[in-house]
């Protein structure tokens, strides 16, 4: 009987082994479905616009041109005060752009108290949303990389290639060099436009020549932004801004009066030497320099980014290549909105 029990209780061990052994494959495909679900999620592009009064057409032409020329997983952040919230959020919901993905951030103009030099030749400059760049890690909190983009742009290329820009290690951060593109150089000098430092940072300061950085030192454009922002944190970048700011408060270091850059300004002098760059055809600039200063048309059929910086913006009048802008503008259903044409 002892005998019989022994190799019953033998038989049902090896059982339970046999079923193990034979569950493994299964239980190891399970885990391996598991494993690779993440991959198969598509990877979230989040990027960022600001929405000002009286220009939120402009940031609505963008969302428009950057969501119908890519396949991406986008997440667009705009940014806006409290009291221009409401209007962008019915335009999109009562669009065609209410198919995307948005989260509506509040800027809190309060952060910029004692930063910013009153200066009365370009006022529009010191509008509070020209500053959200310095401030990305602390409006955007799950995102590891984020695009900055200005809102006088527009996006003909997927977006997925400019998000895909390397970033070097310890690098906070990619721009545009203002030197990089040869086929703008006939632009920039026929619109006086600066691209160097000497046009940013007013080198009778001392403070500007205890830099060390050479006055003809190309200088970048932070109107398009691929940012890390582990290392923007950790290399405490906007701190970094904000210091530059109060100094500029104080010794008036830097001025609109030079390139228009009283946000560019302190970006130049915290990234000199410390930045990635972009693709030059991601970011075509001047568009608004001048009312009558143009692009051949084969040229901005190949740019992936057009960029109206400067004072004429494509929906006021004058401006250049309006056309390719209003391909992209969607009426604003309040009415509130309108362009600003000969004929209106």
């Amino acid at each position: 009987v002892n005998q019989i029990l022994l190799l019953l209780l033998v038989l049902t061990v090896c059982a339970i082994l046999y079923n193990k052994v034979h569950q493994v494959p299964s239980a190891l495909k399970n885990e391996t479905v598991d494993l690779e679900s993440p991959e198969e999620m598509e990877e979230e592009i989040p990027v960022v616009i600001c929405a000002a009064a009286g220009r939120m057409g402009a940031a609505i032409a963008a969302i428009s041109s950057i969501y119908s020329n890519t396949e991406a997983n986008v997440l667009f952040y705009i940014v806006g005060l409290k009291t221009t919230i409401p209007h962008i959020r019915k335009w999109i919901e009562n669009s065609k752009l209410k198919e995307i993905k948005f989260k509506v951030v509040e800027f809190n103009p309060m952060v910029l108290k004692g930063k910013i030099r009153q200066d009365a030749s370009r006022p529009e400059l010191l509008q509070p949303l020209n500053f959200v760049r310095f401030y990305l890690p602390l409006l955007i909190q799950k995102h590891e990389k984020v695009i900055y983009l200005d809102d006088d742009i527009i996006v003909q290329g997927d977006i997925q290639e400019l998000y895909d820009t390397k970033l070097a290690p310890g690098h906070a951060a990619a721009f545009s060099d203002d030197c990089d593109l040869p086929s703008t150089h006939e632009m920039v000098r026929s619109v006086g436009m600066q691209n160097t430092y000497m046009g940013f940072l007013d080198y009778r300061k001392q403070a500007i020549r205890d830099l060390g950085i050479s006055p003809s030192t190309c200088s970048f454009n932070p109107g398009v932004i691929v940012a890390n922002m582990t290392e923007w944190k950790h290399q405490r970048i906007t701190k970094q801004l904000e210091k530059w700011m109060q100094r500029n408060v104080e010794e008036n270091l830097y001025s609109s009066t030079l390139g228009g850059g009283v946000a560019t300004s302190p970006m130049l002098i915290v990234f000199h030497g410390k930045y990635s760059t972009i693709n030059p055809m991601w970011h075509i600039r001047h568009l608004g320099w001048s009312p009558d200063t143009r692009y051949s048309e084969h040229f901005l059929q190949e740019a992936k980014l057009l960029h109206w910086n400067g004072r004429y913006k494509p929906w006021d009048y004058p401006s250049v290549h309006t056309d390719i802008w209003e391909n992209w503008f969607i009426p604003d259903p309040s009415g509130k909105f309108k362009l600003t044409r000969p004929d209106s």
